[in-house]
């Protein structure tokens, strides 16, 4: 397939460009600069400006554009830029689409489990309701601008929970269990929809060549705490789990963002990818932790025993 790829350069995107190119794929990059190369197309989607007719050039769309979650404080101007960024770049790309002649036949567009909002107790499928709060507002806008592709084309919402990877997330708190200064946040029994990088990125291209549409949750079959989760990490990096951090001070510390990034509990199951009949590569936190340490030729002391 020829893959036209938005936010190629980011932790998931270099991670699924180089896993295409791997399965013999060719990836188009849209770059926010001058094109440079044949694998190149320039676009500018805070102003919408993008050459439509490369979609009848290319099967796929793959977009993962969007401003960091990682950056820190979450304030008005940059939570307004969270949302735009994602909203507009996604409006671009499907307002493309539909100019083309001959639309992408697959457009998957990056999405997250934010949508659900902070839902303890229960058990969330594609199925599940919208919830509250910001980052469920930044989703449901977020898919709504992804649904306004072209009805010939295949249009699937990754619903992508924590990336266990080197980029994103992880890497703060690896930073935090690695100074021996890690322990529960918040009460710890909120549960944490997490993702291996190689489930995350195997999923994305299991998807292109698949007859699933719609919401797509793209989290582990295992749930699992954040307590469980900063426990293994710490147990793997050889460092002390002993410092609670209260709600109260995660609140004062990083504004808004806690409650959406941290303290937020969403118990989230892969339905849709189980029933597609993905095989998970790292089916346990644990599993994905070992995973992501294993290929960090970083990680002090070797292998936790």
């Amino acid at each position: 397939m020829r893959v036209l790829v938005a936010g190629a350069s980011g932790f998931i995107g270099s991670a699924v460009r180089e896993r295409l190119a791997g399965d013999g794929h060719d990836v188009v990059r849209l770059v926010r600069r001058r094109a440079q190369s044949d694998d190149e197309v320039s676009w500018s989607p805070g102003s919408g400006i993008i050459d439509f007719t490369i979609m009848d050039r290319v099967d796929a769309v793959l977009n993962l554009a969007g401003a960091s979650l990682q950056r820190l404080p979450w304030t008005r101007r940059y939570r307004n830029e969270i949302l735009e960024s994602r909203v507009r770049a996604t409006r671009t790309l499907a307002d493309a689409m539909r100019k083309a002649r001959t639309p992408p036949a697959v457009f998957l567009s990056g999405s997250a489990v934010g949508y659900y909002g902070d839902r303890p107790g229960e058990l969330l499928t594609e199925h599940s309701s919208a919830g509250t709060g910001f980052l469920a507002e930044v989703v449901a806008r977020w898919e709504a601008a992804a649904r306004l592709a072209p009805e010939q084309t295949r249009t699937v919402l990754l619903r992508s929970g924590i990336v266990i990877g080197p980029g994103g997330v992880m890497r703060r708190l690896r930073l935090l269990s690695t100074l021996g200064v890690s322990g529960r946040l918040g009460t710890g029994g909120q549960h944490w929809p997490w993702i291996s990088l190689d489930d995350e990125v195997g999923a994305i291209v299991r998807l292109l060549d698949s007859h699933a549409s719609g919401p797509v949750n793209l989290v582990g079959p295992t749930p699992a705490t954040a307590d469980r989760v900063m426990a293994a990490l710490a147990e793997r990096l050889h460092r002390p789990y002993a410092i609670p951090v209260p709600e109260r001070v995660l609140e004062l510390a990083i504004g808004r963002a806690a409650d959406d990034l941290i303290l937020s509990s969403q118990k989230v199951r892969p339905q849709r990818l189980i029933d597609d009949g993905y095989r998970f590569a790292h089916p346990s936190i644990e599993s994905a932790l070992d995973a992501m340490l294993s290929a960090d030729p970083a990680r002090p002391n070797g292998p936790a025993r």
